[in-house]
């Protein structure tokens, strides 16, 4: 589904719905020409005679009659987001008035964009590379101020231009390797002691990035938080507690809550999916069974687990079921009980559970404790948002994990004393897997899988 460059393209840049304002945005060759068929400027000058970057008020009009009162933007290629002449027309926001100007524009020459259509002009115009593009459908979709900025970041090209570095140095190699292949009584083999030495250097700057993955996919999907425990110790209360409002019932009735709970917040800049479960205890009902087995599964699925115990019954039951899982425990229910009470409690707790699991003592009811409840929510996510190139995307791991595979196989190559034209088509291998990141290795079925995921109008 390749898009046709030469056609002008115009859709409604803003989403569905009532607002104050609303974006066409019509991009081409023609896209000038088509609006100046529509559009009368208050000044009399149509667009065609306006210099670039320029803001006209005028009068959307059919056959004469005016439709509404707009401003268009001029932007002339190449100074556009999409590298083609574009003009965008800020109209009032009400659908029936954007669909008639969007329609104005197909009737005058223009075609329907489709999914990313206009980005994708962006990238083959040389305006974004891949993994940039890929940042503004994340920008659109972030959820979190964690989130929009690390995009931000891939957006500037802090990303790409690490790969990109990654890429170069190893096409320094590839050049020493294949001068020596082409040209052997000119050309020396390279110093093996210094390929080993580049090879390494690209694999550990390879595996930080990939490292960090963990890091970006909870900025982009969120940390998911599973509130766990037995029944009645307050996870629901809890969970409503977190999210600021009554989103779980609570009732003194044991086993209330047998389904998943899910909803999503907001936790110092990270987004966090906050679950609430049945309480996990041995049951021969049925339907509650089958509640704590989601609950038991959703742990398993978990980024954090917050294990709720009862300040009034603290025994730490059920804390050796997920030993893996990071947890936070939350004595809950602190305001019925004295405040020594709950210290030596806490203190109990904490010796039992050891130094790497927090031990918070709080109240649901009162707020007591809360912010301790989220800042360790947020610390679990640790320093994600002091990071400059994270990797978020799981397509972009994969590639990198594909490349660092391919240098170790170089690497084993030249360790093994093995022709070192075998070198070279790993490291050949590596540069193409960077490629698939940046765009430069990108093939149809790639470039339609990534922008079939934008909205129309982006």
């Amino acid at each position: 589904m390749l898009y046709n460059l030469d056609d002008t393209i115009a859709a409604i840049s803003t989403p569905p719905g009532v607002g104050a304002t609303g974006v066409i945005r019509v991009s081409g060759a023609d896209a000038v020409k088509i609006v100046d068929r529509f559009f009368s400027a208050t000044g009399k000058k149509p667009l065609s005679k306006t210099p670039t970057h320029s803001i006209v008020h005028g009068w959307i009009t059919d056959s004469g009659s005016p439709v509404d009162e707009v401003l268009a933007y001029l932007m002339l290629k190449p100074r556009s987001y999409t590298g083609c002449d574009t003009v965008e027309i800020s109209a009032h926001g009400s659908p029936i008035i954007l669909e008639r100007i969007l329609k104005l524009a197909v009737q005058n020459g223009a075609r329907l964009a489709g999914p990313g259509e206009f980005t994708f002009r962006a990238y083959t115009n040389g305006k974004l590379d891949l993994a940039q593009a890929e940042a503004v459908n994340d920008i659109i979709l972030a959820q979190a101020e964690g989130a929009r900025k690390v995009a931000e970041r891939q957006l500037e090209g802090q990303l790409s231009r690490r790969v990109k570095s990654i890429s170069s140095a190893l096409m320094d190699v590839c050049s020493a390797i294949e001068a020596a292949i082409d040209f052997p009584d000119d050309v020396d083999e390279p110093d093996k002691d210094w390929l080993l030495a580049r090879l390494s250097e690209a694999i550990s700057d390879i595996a930080e990035m990939v490292g960090s993955f963990e890091k970006g996919r909870i900025l982009r999907e969120g940390l998911r938080v599973v509130i766990a425990g037995e029944v009645n110790v307050g996870k629901s209360s809890l969970l409503n507690a977190l999210l600021r409002h009554a989103r779980a019932i609570v009732s003194p009735i044991p086993g209330t809550t047998r389904d998943l709970i899910e909803d999503s917040l907001q936790i110092r800049g990270i987004p966090v999916v906050a679950v609430d479960t049945a309480g996990i205890r041995h049951t021969t009902d049925p339907v509650e069974r089958m509640g704590v087995d989601l609950a038991l599964a959703s742990i398993e699925k978990s980024d954090l687990v917050l294990l709720v115990v009862d300040a009034t019954a603290p025994p730490i039951a059920n804390n050796n079921d997920f030993p893996a899982k990071r947890k936070v425990i939350v004595i809950n229910k602190s305001d019925l009980i004295e405040p020594q009470a709950g210290q030596a409690v806490k203190s109990r707790l904490e010796q039992e559970v050891g130094p790497d699991t927090p031990v918070i003592l709080a109240s649901a009811l009162t707020g007591e404790g809360l912010e301790e409840v989220e800042d360790a929510i947020a610390a679990s996510a640790g320093e994600s948002l002091q990071e400059s190139a994270l990797v978020t995307n799981a397509r972009h791991q994969q590639a990198l994990m594909n490349a660092g595979e391919s240098l170790r196989r170089a690497i084993e190559t030249l360790q093994n004393n093995e022709p070192i034209d075998l070198a070279s088509v790993d490291l050949s291998a590596a540069r193409r897997e960077l490629g698939l990141i940046t765009g430069e290795t990108a093939t149809e079925d790639l470039l339609d899988a990534i922008f079939s995921k934008f909205c129309i109008g982006k």
